[in-house]
């Protein structure tokens, strides 16, 4: 039998060539295969052989990168390359308290361990620190100021040195958050917990007397300590004691603690238990953030190949987006853009968003601690700048036409087609830098929603929201990296009302194309911006006639300067929308693509023709009609 057929993974089709096989064995000429007995074996043979193939195949499998399953495979494969996955991040909160006590110690200590406990979703979580605080007491009160807490359990394991080749330092627990580790060794000549080894990602500058350690995740999540050799790191010494401190963490479950009652343990200088002589109240500084689960299999497998080929060294985009994603695992997409690639050119300088996982921006904080990890892997000369994320919002307005003898409500049908259209804002084409909105695929998704559904006409717009400085005269610029569509008489750009200084009313912004001494298009394909208000009987009056410009080819908005007192809509952000030139709509360089369906508008029209109300059209074309193009209105609706 050739060979290709024993990896066959169809038992009928192996079933049949066991039994051409046979045949073609002259003992076996004129054997009945299926009316006898033999018919039993040869099922087994079948059997057993397609058993052996698919485990084959499952073997192979799990031998490269790209196909593996099981996370223990894609781990060590990882793990080939240098690469170890994130682990669990506990989410961090900053925090101040105040300690009275009676005792006569120039300072207080904050042990180790659990710090305070806090209430989310209706379970309460743990929040300690990995390592001792101190700070001096005045006047029988010791004040700990802003001070980061860590969501989890503090614990310690030890391990003593027996010299066997066989012995390995394994952590006891999964779910480990790898940052809060610290690793003392015990010399048979030191005191206390020993010297602390520092972990290292690379061998670089590491010489036979550095105390180093490596790390790498093992079997059930859990964690492996390396250490040196005697030529790459420090040996250990037979009896010497390892002792390894961290936190267990629930990772993202962790996130939007607000409040928290103090649970912690004081000591003096001579190591003695102080108990506070006050209620301790915890001030916030910043609510639990930032905390993530363990890396998965999807993202081992796509980051590990990248962080390898840039060898721990930021030159290209790709460079960029693996070692960010390595140095700040709450990141859920990054834009790297290079300053030759801006309008003005920017050489020498790397412009970086990033959309973490929570929320939409990155605090300061983070900026400041990504900024300063990065130097480490970046060229001299070479400057990184991370910018606020860039949101551009696609709406759709919809009319979804259907036959009403298909179905018993419209309203249920619009909660049907609300539900397909939500599904597909949070597929992969969306929610990312390069994202696209393919409009041929959401008309598909509407019409495939319900077989009631006859048909749809949707419009698109683009929006972007402008955050508003309050009674600071300033300029403003909006990219929406795609072109906009021009409409003669203007009204191409509308926005939420707002109101600027020495204009009581609630003002817009519109615009007026560029027009040649005939009143046609100039060619230019761009624009003025204005400010004007709605007066009696469907008029505008101008309140500022050159406020900006707009680029329509370019899809730039530029305004101001301009005083603005107060927003209708919340959070001093005035919403101004366009209508795209193409109705697919990609997330160009830094700008993040996000599919609104909040500010989309869904229309349920009862389709009368399909429906059998309107045989000629007459009473469709009256009543029931749709345009497919924008309105000449003023304001954004």
């Amino acid at each position: 039998m050739p060979f290709t057929q024993f990896t066959n993974l169809d038992f009928d089709q192996i079933r049949t060539s066991i039994k051409d096989y046979l045949r073609a064995n002259s003992n076996f000429t004129d054997f009945d295969f299926e009316g006898s007995n033999f018919s039993v074996l040869i099922d087994v043979l079948a059997y057993n052989t397609y058993i052996t193939a698919f485990n084959s195949n499952m073997i192979v499998n799990e031998s490269f990168l790209d196909s593996a399953t099981v996370r223990e495979n894609v781990v060590s494969l990882a793990r080939n390359i240098g690469y170890v996955p994130r682990s669990k991040t506990s989410a961090k909160a900053n925090v101040s308290f105040s300690i009275e006590t009676n005792s006569t110690s120039s300072t207080l200590t904050l042990k180790e361990g659990l710090v305070c406990v806090g209430p989310s979703n209706d379970t309460s979580f743990i929040f300690s620190i990995p390592q001792n605080i101190t700070t001096r007491i005045n006047s029988g009160v010791a004040s700990f100021e802003d001070i980061t807490i860590y969501q989890g359990t503090f614990l310690t394991k030890q391990f003593v040195v027996n010299g066997s080749k066989d012995q390995r330092f394994i952590l006891d627990n999964p779910s480990i958050d790898t940052s809060t580790i610290n690793v003392y060794v015990k010399g048979l000549n030191d005191s206390g917990l020993g010297k602390k080894y520092s972990l290292i990602d690379n061998i670089i500058t590491i010489n036979s007397t550095s105390e180093i350690y490596l790390l790498q995740e093992v079997q059930d999540e859990k964690y492996e300590l390396l250490f040196g050799d005697g030529i790459i790191g420090k040996k250990l010494e037979n009896n010497s004691v390892i002792t390894v401190t961290y936190i267990v963490s629930d990772g993202s479950e962790g996130n939007g603690v607000t409040n928290f009652s103090f649970a912690g343990s004081l000591t003096n200088t001579t190591n003695q238990v102080i108990t506070p002589t006050n209620d301790v109240l915890v001030t916030t500084i910043q609510p639990s953030q930032n905390g993530s689960d363990i890396e998965s299999i999807d993202s081992v497998k796509y980051f590990a190949p990248r962080l390898y080929s840039s060898q721990y060294r930021a030159v290209t985009a790709k460079d960029y987006e693996a070692i960010i994603k390595y140095i700040y695992p709450d990141a859920d997409t990054i834009s790297v853009i290079g300053g030759e690639e801006l309008s003005p050119p920017e050489f020498g300088t790397v412009n970086i968003t990033i959309k973490p996982k929570t929320g939409s921006f990155v605090s300061d904080f983070d900026k400041s601690q990504i900024l300063s990890k990065l130097k480490q892997y970046s060229i001299s000369g070479i400057n990184q700048k991370i910018i606020d994320l860039k949101l551009l919002y696609v709406e759709i307005v919809s009319s979804v036409y259907y036959n009403s003898t298909q179905i018993s409500s419209a309203d249920a049908l619009k909660t049907k087609v609300v539900k397909s259209l939500t599904d597909y804002s949070n597929s992969v084409d969306l929610n990312k830098f390069g994202g696209r909105f393919k409009y041929s695929k959401v008309q598909q998704i509407i019409d495939n929603t319900d077989v009631s559904v006859t048909s749809n006409i949707t419009r698109v717009k683009i929006r972007r929201d402008l955050v508003c400085l309050i009674n600071q005269a300033t300029q403003y610029e909006l990219c929406y990296g795609n072109s906009f569509h021009i409409n003669a008489g203007g009204f191409n750009i509308k926005s939420t009302g707002f109101r600027i200084m020495d204009e009581p009313d609630t003002v817009y912004i519109t615009d007026i194309p560029n027009k040649d001494v005939n009143g046609n298009l100039d060619g230019s394909g761009k624009g003025i911006i204005s400010i004007v208000k709605p007066v009696e009987n469907n008029q505008n009056q101008v309140i500022v006639k050159s406020a900006g410009t707009v680029d329509y080819t370019k899809g730039e908005i530029i305004i101001g300067p301009i005083t603005v007192v107060s927003t209708d809509a919340q959070n001093n952000i005035i919403e101004i929308e366009a209508t795209p030139e193409s109705n697919d709509v990609i997330g160009l360089k830094d700008l993040y693509l996000s599919f609104d369906i909040s500010k989309s508008s869904i229309n349920i029209v009862r389709d009368v023709i399909s429906s059998g109300d309107d045989i000629s059209g007459v009473l469709f074309s009256k009543d029931y009609y749709t345009s497919s193009y924008s309105t000449e209105e003023l304001k954004r609706v």
